[in-house]
């Protein structure tokens, strides 16, 4: 997380590292929405963005790479996972419209919630007064579905550009499992990782963490990842 901002030294949140457009694996029909977050992160999207994803098989990797795109550039950025809402202020919305980007996530977190749906609502407008701030936000539904009981936050998201992220096939699954194997010195099998995939949760993020215990396990007791020691490490 860049540090440019006074409001982010209070909030408890920090990018990881290896969450990049790079390190992404776009699940085919997504490569206009990720041309767009780029943009957005670059500051030549003049709109705002909405992404919505039912599965999250990938947003938060995407909002995170658009904060990391817009920090190497050395755009002023904040990433505020509003599933943190409980231990944040909506007074945190404040002032917001100086930075180059804001990325918000989870957003039907508060949905329902009529105080934060007016911070808000008040800072896509103070951002559309403005030419410099760009504002991504992202939910698990589009914003007509996502809850919210302000009517007019409602209408200022669907101003811009809604975008529903395409969740990956099993075989796009599988190459990812592979790739990130690959990088770690694993060989992961075909069979292993369809293994993989029919007795884990489904979404990246669970897989790769599973994948990292693994990999360590492997190191530790010098064994291959086979289906018998998956078995045997994760009590399967």
């Amino acid at each position: 997380m860049t540090q440019n901002s006074p409001r982010q030294l209070s909030l408890p949140v920090y990018l990881p590292d290896d969450e990049t457009f790079q390190s992404y694996y776009p699940a085919s029909g997504n490569d206009e929405l990720i041309q767009k977050l780029q943009a957005s992160a670059e500051g030549k999207l003049t709109s705002s963005l909405y992404v919505y994803d039912p599965e999250k098989s990938g947003r938060t990797h995407l909002m995170h790479a658009a904060c990391a795109h817009a920090n190497d550039l050395e755009r002023r950025t904040l990433y505020i996972p509003l599933g943190i809402h409980a231990s944040i202020s909506p007074a945190l919305f404040e002032g917001l419209e100086s930075l180059e980007l804001i990325c918000i996530d989870d957003v039907e977190a508060i949905a329902g919630h009529p105080v934060w749906e007016e911070a808000i609502f008040h800072l896509y407008n103070r951002i559309a007064e403005q030419q410099d701030c760009r504002l991504i936000v992202s939910g698990n539904a589009s914003p007509s579905e996502a809850g919210f009981v302000l009517p007019d936050l409602v209408s200022r998201m669907q101003w811009g550009l809604i975008y529903q992220l395409q969740p990956m096939a099993d075989d796009e699954k599988l190459a990812a499992l592979q790739r990130r194997a690959a990088m770690r010195g694993l060989q992961l099998s075909d069979e292993v990782g369809r293994f993989l995939l029919t007795r884990m949760a489904r979404d990246l993020r669970t897989l790769f963490d599973v994948l990292d215990k693994l990999d360590k396990a492997s190191m530790v007791h010098q064994r291959k990842l086979t289906i018998p020691f998956i078995k045997e490490m994760l009590r399967l």
